[in-house]
């Protein structure tokens, strides 16, 4: 194993080879996501640099930035050299991220397909650890009138109460309704008990004139959509 006392700090470094040098002198593009996280925590240890640091954090999170976007503050002060303040950046600049990605997408106005609700609903159900259960609410023309986040739960499991959901209805006098709910595992396939809330929620829709379109199950990256799989 290599000394730790042999190991060159980043001001050792040549000047190109420092994430905060190499960004200014390179540009961002040319930094690694390693690099990247480095000039958000700032320093490293006394054991290690910045960049051997980030690395660390990327690696027990598979390289993959969505699961550290998951990461809560706990998780992140586990790591030698990262205290509150740090992994607070983290979670910040990641945050700061998947904003900029829902900003550049078009505001949907209308719903013409599965794809609309997905779209309109990822950015609140993406990166978490829980189940949340929302209802998209339209009007006659399928216009989008607001969404209402309905129940939290646990990491497989939110207990939804049809009467809130047409009470928001109500509120919104809504004509028609989309039901989503997420799945933290990424599971995409509907259980049992997705489908027969769906059907449950359907049939008292009936008695108030409210249609129930469509239930989407969303994760990270995908959604299904029950509507478009006849289980409605």
């Amino acid at each position: 194993m290599e000394n730790y006392a042999n190991k060159i700090s980043i001001k050792a470094w040549a000047e190109e080879d420092r994430p905060r040098e190499k960004l200014s002198g390179q540009g961002r593009r040319a930094l690694t996501d390693a690099e990247l996280i480095a000039i958000l925590i700032g320093s490293g240890s006394r054991t290690e640099t910045a960049v051997e640091l980030s690395k660390r954090i990327l690696h027990h999170y598979d390289n993959d930035l969505n699961k550290l976007g998951k990461a809560s503050i706990t998780e992140l002060s586990k790591f030698k050299g990262i205290g509150e303040a740090k992994a607070i950046a983290i979670i910040a600049a990641l945050e700061i991220g998947r904003r900029r990605n829902d900003s550049e997408a078009s505001v949907v106005e209308f719903i013409t397909a599965s794809r609309d609700g997905y779209n309109i609903m990822r950015r609140h159900l993406m990166d978490l650890n829980h189940e949340e259960f929302w209802v998209i609410l339209l009007g006659r023309s399928n216009k989008v009138l607001g969404t209402e986040l309905i129940s939290k739960g646990g990491l497989s499991m939110t207990i939804c109460d049809p009467k809130i959901i047409f009470y928001a209805a109500l509120q919104y006098q809504a004509s028609n309704l989309i039901l989503v709910h997420n799945h933290p595992s990424g599971n995409l396939k509907p259980s049992q008990q997705d489908i027969d809330l769906t059907k449950k929620i359907a049939a008292a829709g009936r008695m108030l004139d409210i249609k129930v379109l469509d239930h989407l199950i969303i994760t990270d990256s995908a959604y299904t959509s029950l509507g478009d799989d006849g289980l409605m």
